[in-house]
């Protein structure tokens, strides 16, 4: 993984990620990100682990949220465009895939509309082309409402929207990260932004081939509005997906990669050894995920306990977890039993 700052004028350092190799995938961001604890959640990480093989996929932190620098100026669309941009020219790359979700697939079809020498392939999941058709005016007042007067009630309100599907373990960690992401205010501001975007207009500009990914029972955003940007933009390719859940890592999110993939070109996705470790190292992350304390993984594989210590700590470090029960959640995700 590379760590990189893109600069925005007026406004500071972006900060983004880069994990594996190929042509870039940029990814645009839903609500709210933290590139760091985002990378902890085991279903987010796998996710993305899955979208990187063979690919280079940037992730990034808008401006205020997670580890790019605090901004507290309006939200618009003109600065949600100008950050992809930021980023782009900070990769030095002359033609990139998009890939936006949520809040962030209007504003990667609005940049590849105002792009089409740049974006060479475009994928939109769980977006729309209006944002005062989600809910009734009613539902979004609610909701702001709810965020603005705590923080905390409404994170936990917006992931049993977003992740219905999710476990309890997983619905903490994103309502916990959500919290860590932004201020209460920034949250409400770009909530308030989403509801705002209308990008109809830009549509029928799009030239980059396009798959539009809309589950349908998401209960964030509408089918309708999956269908009204596969509709407007040409030659798009719907597909519709069976599921509830806002967020693509959550619920049968190997659906979602494999369409994905499908259209970017790429082979299914390997699974046989987590990503960027020796066969030893997984052979540890398997019996840390069987819940056996490091004497008892010495003993299993005939080293020293002090082995299996440092081969943990690696571990962690390639990972970028912090403790052993990520580890062993991860592995769990990224080798589910047959």
């Amino acid at each position: 993984m590379v760590n990189g700052t893109a600069e925005l004028a007026g406004v500071g350092g972006v900060a983004f990620e880069t994990t594996g190799r190929g042509p870039y995938l940029v990814v645009v961001p839903g609500w709210l990100s933290h590139l760091q604890l985002g990378w902890a959640v085991p279903v987010e990480r796998t996710f993305f682990d899955a979208l990187a093989q063979g690919r280079t996929l940037v992730r990034y932190d808008r401006p205020g949220c997670g580890l790019s620098d605090a901004y507290d100026g309006p939200r618009t669309m003109e600065l949600e465009l100008d950050t992809v941009s930021a980023v782009v020219d900070a990769l030095g790359a002359a033609d990139v895939e998009l890939f936006g979700f949520s809040m962030g697939a209007p504003v990667a079809a609005q940049w590849a509309a105002d792009h089409p020498d740049v974006v060479s392939k475009l994928v939109l999941y769980g977006g729309w082309a209006q944002g005062s058709a989600i809910g009734d005016e009613a539902s979004r007042h609610h909701v702001l409402g709810v965020l603005g007067a705590s923080w905390g009630l409404g994170s936990d309100l917006l992931t049993s929207v977003f992740a219905p599907d999710a476990d309890a373990g997983t619905r903490e960690a994103l309502t916990r990260y959500q919290r860590a992401a932004s201020s209460a205010e920034t949250a409400v501001a770009l909530l308030q932004l989403a509801y705002d975007l209308d990008v109809r207009p830009a549509l029928p500009r799009v030239q980059a081939p396009t798959l539009v990914l809309h589950r349908r029972d998401d209960r964030a955003a509408p089918l309708e509005q999956g269908r009204a940007l596969a509709g407007a933009i040409p030659g798009a390719q719907l597909v519709e997906l069976e599921g509830r859940s806002h967020l693509p890592a959550i619920g049968d999110a190997d659906a979602v990669v494999a369409e994905v993939r499908r259209f970017l070109g790429l082979p299914a996705v390997r699974r046989d050894v987590p990503s960027g470790l020796t066969a030893r190292q997984a052979e540890v992350a398997a019996l840390v995920a069987e819940g056996l304390p490091n004497r008892e993984i010495a003993e299993r594989l005939g080293i020293t306990e002090r082995s299996a210590e440092s081969h943990l700590e690696r571990i962690r470090l390639r990972l970028g977890f912090r403790s052993r029960a990520q580890v062993a959640a991860w592995y769990v995700a990224t080798h589910p039993t047959k």
